[in-house]
């Protein structure tokens, strides 16, 4: 807990303390993928960043958003990142898995239906710094601090009622791809697909598959409804997450002041970003309820037995998803407090 409280401290006056601009002639690009709508809580977050980053810098960076997937789907930002054509993104753990497979570590069978502190305890603990350590190695990028939340992970369906697990057997069921989405499809009996989120609207209202894995907000900032989402079941099957990502070559080209201007704004801002979008959730899944979408929830009781039962294949679906003994065992012991 001190060390929390210094952290937030040491922001504070890093960022009451004017920035000086320097005489360089250009503003310094910054072009920003994400591939969700405009009303979607990543890019609402990623917005108000960039606008405090241009403030702050005085203008010394010159951000630009693009959303919708305009520049890139979040299954090509991370080569975009690499290749130079982009200098920010926040794609999805799941995506990231393909690199760092333990970036995928909110998908393991025991946060199944767990609160949203557990995941954190991971995250925010020596398990997500063994992460970030491997991502920012690997792909060369800079990661300025905690992930965003997107949220917790239910079913939605178009046509069959989903009133209990038992429901999902023999659908076919969109995922957003990784390793561990389609095999709990696989647990409850369903037929997993890999489709990028742009695509969605359209392979549903085509029947291209009978449900999706998502969340409540981005089910509703994508209007889902209007391509036949009628049907939801609850059970937080696992806390979705995206990691901010800054390209190696703009980063080497900031100074230390604006460097330590980066990070020290991500970290007043992260929090909030959090909190928003746990409220988005929140009010998504009532304006689900309001368009129609029945929604059905698991209960704690039927979470629990079945988080047990998928417990009982963690260390096999650890191996598959190639997360590395130490890092499972870190997990344990950062979460044990809740368990």
């Amino acid at each position: 807990m001190t060390v929390g409280i210094g952290r937030r401290i040491v922001v504070g006056s890093a960022l009451a303390a004017p920035f000086i601009r320097t005489t360089r002639a250009d503003p310094i690009r910054m072009r920003v993928s994400v591939d969700t709508s405009p009303s979607h809580g990543r890019t609402l977050s990623m917005a108000d960043f960039l606008k405090k980053l241009e403030a702050a810098s005085q203008g010394e960076i010159a951000p630009r958003l693009f959303d919708s997937g305009q520049l890139f789907a979040d299954r090509d930002v991370i080569k975009a990142l690499v290749l130079g054509q982009v200098e920010m993104a926040a794609p999805g753990t799941w995506l990231v898995s393909a690199y760092v497979p333990e970036a995928d570590l909110g998908q393991l069978p025991v946060f199944y239906g767990q609160p949203i502190e557990t995941t954190h305890r991971a995250i925010d603990g020596i398990p997500g710094d063994l992460v970030n350590q491997q991502v920012s190695k690997k792909l060369r990028v800079k990661i300025p601090g905690r992930w965003v939340d997107l949220g917790f992970t239910n079913w939605y369906s178009s046509r069959k009622p989903l009133g209990g697990l038992a429901d999902l057997r023999g659908l076919k069921i969109r995922n957003s791809g990784g390793y561990a989405q389609p095999w709990r499809a696989q647990f409850f009996g369903g037929v997993p697909t890999m489709i990028a989120w742009p695509d969605v609207p359209l392979a549903l209202s085509e029947g291209t598959f009978d449900a999706l894995q998502s969340t409540a907000e981005s089910c509703a900032s994508a209007k889902l409804w209007d391509a036949g989402l009628r049907f939801g079941l609850v059970d937080h099957q696992s806390m979705g997450d995206y990691i901010p990502m800054i390209s190696e070559a703009f980063w080497g080209a900031l100074s230390p002041a604006l460097k330590i201007l980066v990070t020290d704004l991500w970290a007043a801002n992260i929090g909030v970003y959090r909190a928003n979008m746990a409220a988005a959730q929140d009010k998504a899944e009532k304006e689900l309820k309001a368009r129609g979408v029945k929604l059905a929830f698991v209960s704690a009781e039927d979470l629990a037995e079945q988080r047990k039962v998928m417990v009982g294949e963690q260390e096999k679906v650890a191996l598959e998803m190639k997360i590395s003994p130490d890092i499972l065992m870190r997990i344990t012991e950062a979460i044990a407090a809740t368990n």
